[in-house]
C-alpha cells in the first residue's frame, strides 16, 4: 500500500509537470497515472486502495466543495438569479433527451437503456469545474458578472438532479413504476441541504468566535461536519431526502457571509489540502478506466458523445437567455460545463452490475466520456478565460 501511494504521487507529479510544459492541464497527467498504474494496465495500485477508492474520491470531492463554499459570496449568487436555477437542470436535461433519442440509432439498446446512458454521462464534474472556477475568482476573472459563482453552484445541483433521474430510470428497467415523487425529492433535498448547512454554519461561527482555536483545528471541525452531512444523507435516504454536498457548500458560504476574515484564512488552508486530494481523486478516477472497453467503442461512440455535448451546449445557451452576458461569456459557460469525471466513475458500472442488457455499452461510453471531456473541458477553460472574461478591476 505504501509502495502504491509512493508510485501514485511521484508518477502523477511527473506526468502533471510534463502536461503543464506541453500547455495542457495537469489533471491529464493524473488521469494517465491512474490508467497506467491501475488494474487494467500495470496493476500497481494495491487492492486495499482500490477497495476504498469510492470513499477516497468522495473525501476529495467534499474537500473541494468545502473550499468552494468558503469562497462563495451569496450576494454575488443572488445577482445571477434565474440563470443559476436554470443551469442546474436545463443543460443536463438537453443532454439526457438527446442521448435517449440518438443512442438507439447508434447502438442496440432500447430507449429506456438510452435514458439510463443519458443520466450516466449527463452530469458535469464539480471536481474538475470547481477548482477552475475558484482559480478564476481568486484572479478576479468573471467575478463581477458572477460567472464562476454561477457555474460552481450549479454544477453541484446538476449532479443531484442527474443521479435522481438515473436511479428512477434504472428502477423502471428493473420493473418498478416511474415514481413522480422521486422528482419532488430534488428540490426538497436541495432546500433541506441548504437549511442544514446554513444552520450548522451559523453554529460554527458562534462557536469559533467564543472559543479560541487554531485554524488547523477549525479545519478539522469543518471537515468532520462535512463528512457527517454526507453520512446523514445516506442514513436518511429512506425517510427524507437531504443533499449532503449542498449542505457542505451552504455551511462554507454561511461562514463566509458571517465571518469572512476567517473564511478567507480557512479557504487558503483548504487550497493546500486540495493539492493532495486532487492527486488522489483523479488518479483513482483514471484507475477505473478499462482500455479494453475503449477498443470496442468505435467511432460511433465518439460521434454520439459529440452530438449530445452539442445538445448540452444548446441547453446552456437557453438557460442564459435574457441575461447581460455576452455571446462569448455564454460560450465560456458552455465550455466550463463540459467536463465529466467523478459521477461517471461512480455510477458508470452500476447498470452492468444490475443486469442491464446494454450495460457494457453504457460503461464503455461513460469511460470514453471521462477521457474526452475532462481534459477537453479543463483545457478549454484554461485557453479561453483570459480572452473572454473581464477581470474585477476592468
Amino acid at each position: 500500500m505504501l509502495e502504491s501511494l509512493a508510485l501514485m504521487v511521484l508518477c502523477s507529479i511527473l506526468l502533471s509537470s510534463l502536461m503543464q510544459k506541453l500547455k495542457l492541464p495537469g489533471l491529464i497527467g493524473m488521469l494517465l497515472t491512474g490508467i497506467i498504474l491501475g488494474p487494467y494496465v500495470l496493476n500497481l495500485i494495491a487492492p486495499q486502495i482500490l477497495t476504498i477508492s469510492t470513499d477516497l474520491r468522495q473525501i476529495a470531492l467534499i474537500i473541494i466543495l468545502t473550499r468552494a463554499g468558503l469562497a462563495l459570496d451569496i450576494s454575488d449568487l443572488k445577482k445571477v438569479g434565474r440563470p443559476a436555477f436554470l443551469m442546474c437542470f436545463l443543460p443536463a436535461s438537453f443532454e439526457i433527451i438527446a442521448t435517449t433519442l440518438l443512442a438507439p440509432m447508434f447502438f442496440e439498446m432500447s430507449y429506456l437503456e438510452a435514458a439510463i446512458l443519458g443520466t450516466v454521462i449527463g452530469a458535469v464534474s464539480p471536481a474538475v469545474v470547481v477548482p477552475k472556477m475558484l482559480h478564476l475568482m481568486e484572479k478576479g476573472y468573471g467575478r463581477k458578472a458572477g460567472i464562476p459563482q454561477l457555474i460552481m453552484a450549479s454544477a453541484s445541483v446538476d449532479d443531484i438532479y442527474v443521479i435522481v433521474l438515473f436511479t428512477s430510470f434504472l428502477g423502471m428497467y428493473q420493473g418498478e413504476a416511474f415514481n413522480v415523487t422521486s422528482l419532488i425529492k430534488i428540490p426538497v433535498s436541495i432546500l433541506l441541504g441548504v437549511l442544514l448547512g446554513c444552520l450548522v454554519g451559523k453554529g460554527c461561527v458562534a462557536f469559533f468566535k467564543r472559543n479560541h482555536l487554531r485554524d488547523t483545528v477549525k479545519i478539522l471541525v469543518i471537515i468532520s461536519l462535512a463528512f457527517l452531512f454526507v453520512t446523514l444523507e445516506n442514513r436518511m435516504v429512506a425517510y427524507v431526502p437531504i443533499s449532503g454536498l449542498i449542505s457542505v457548500m451552504a455551511m462554507g458560504a454561511t461562514i463566509y457571509q458571517d465571518y469572512s476574515i476567517l473564511a478567507n484564512r480557512l479557504s487558503h488552508k483548504f487550497s493546500k489540502i486540495w493539492v493532495a486530494a486532487e492527486l488522489i481523486l483523479f488518479i483513482l478516477v483514471g484507475a477505473t478506466v478499462d482500455l479494453n472497453y475503449l477498443a470496442n467503442a468505435g467511432i460511433l461512440a465518439l460521434v454520439l458523445i459529440g452530438l449530445v455535448l452539442s445538445a448540452r451546449f444548446i441547453g446552456v445557451f437557453v438557460a442564459l437567455l435574457h441575461t447581460p452576458l455576452s455571446i462569448k461569456e455564454r460560450l465560456f459557460c458552455a465550455i466550463a460545463y463540459l467536463p465529466k469525471a467523478t459521477v461517471q466513475a461512480a455510477i458508470g458500472g452500476i447498470p452492468l452490475a444490475a443486469g442491464v442488457e446494454a450495460g457494457n455499452t453504457i460503461l464503455t461510453i461513460s469511460v470514453l466520456a471521462i477521457i474526452l471531456t475532462a481534459p477537453l473541458g479543463a483545457l478549454g477553460i484554461d485557453l479561453t478565460y483570459q480572452k473572454i472574461l473581464n477581470t474585477s478591476n476592468e
